[in-house]
């Protein structure tokens, strides 16, 4: 079986401890789909076996982080633990967790509501028309949320979004705005300053800190944008979802 052959050191994870009562397993320098799926997958793994002293676990885009009450265990015992759960199996061919959902967003592009759309698109090489179809084209993944409470970070891209970040700063973008940068999008629970491209806008509310679950999204779940014209986003804007809609996929 491929989990039985030796892996290149390289591409072995790497578990590092993180202050006194943190270690992190660490799938990847860099972003790809396979250390993503693996970070994803093995948290589920982590929180399943219940590991004796583990209080909170949680992942980046590449990484899981792990807290521990150091009155339970310590740094050698669950680094043992966790490395007989990575022997386990090759964890970026592993399945994605269960209670997935696929949301479909309702999304404008371009004119007052994605004003860096055009310049955007040119860095990618495209017309600002085939830019739109394709970060409609498919679902992308939440790979992580971060950076501002509820935060997607979506992906990846095809290779043409490789494109970088601005040099400055926007100095505002409003809730809910759809931005690229480095073969991702971020949507934004919160108004604020950003060096990604702002192309489009959404009616999400991300972060709903009155509600019991206040992220509406998940690692793991996929977002398909669905082009919808200004005033079609308007009057989306008064419903409690902004027009998404949810299906379970796992």
């Amino acid at each position: 079986m491929t989990a039985d052959l030796p892996q290149p050191e390289s591409s072995r994870p790497k578990i590092d401890p993180l202050g006194i009562d943190g270690l992190r397993i660490c799938f990847g320098a860099t972003l790809s789909e396979p250390a993503n799926r693996a970070a994803l997958a093995f948290r589920r793994a982590v929180e399943a076996r219940a590991l004796p002293g583990v209080e909170e676990c949680a992942t980046s885009l590449t990484s899981v982080h792990l807290r521990f009450d150091l009155r339970q265990t310590d740094h050698a015992q669950l680094r043992a633990a966790l490395e007989a759960l990575l022997a386990e199996r090759d964890w970026s061919q592993a399945p994605l967790p269960q209670g997935r959902k696929l949301w479909r967003v309702p999304a404008a592009f371009g004119g007052a509501l994605g004003p860096q759309l055009d310049d955007a698109a040119d860095c990618a090489g495209l017309s600002p028309e085939n830019a739109i179809a394709m970060l409609c084209a498919k679902p992308l993944r939440v790979q992580t949320i971060g950076f501002a409470p509820g935060q997607p970070y979506l992906g990846q891209l095809p290779p043409a979004w490789d494109i970088p970040r601005q040099t400055g700063l926007t100095p505002r973008v409003p809730e809910g705005a759809l931005v690229v940068a480095i073969r991702q999008v971020v949507l934004f629970p919160i108004p604020t300053p950003t060096g990604w491209r702002h192309v489009g806008q959404t009616a999400l509310r991300l972060f709903r800190p009155d509600q019991p679950e206040p992220f509406l999204l998940r690692p793991g779940d996929e977002v398909l944008f669905e082009r919808v014209e200004a005033d079609t986003l308007a009057r989306l804007r008064d419903d409690a979802d902004g027009g998404a809609q949810s299906e379970r996929l796992t």
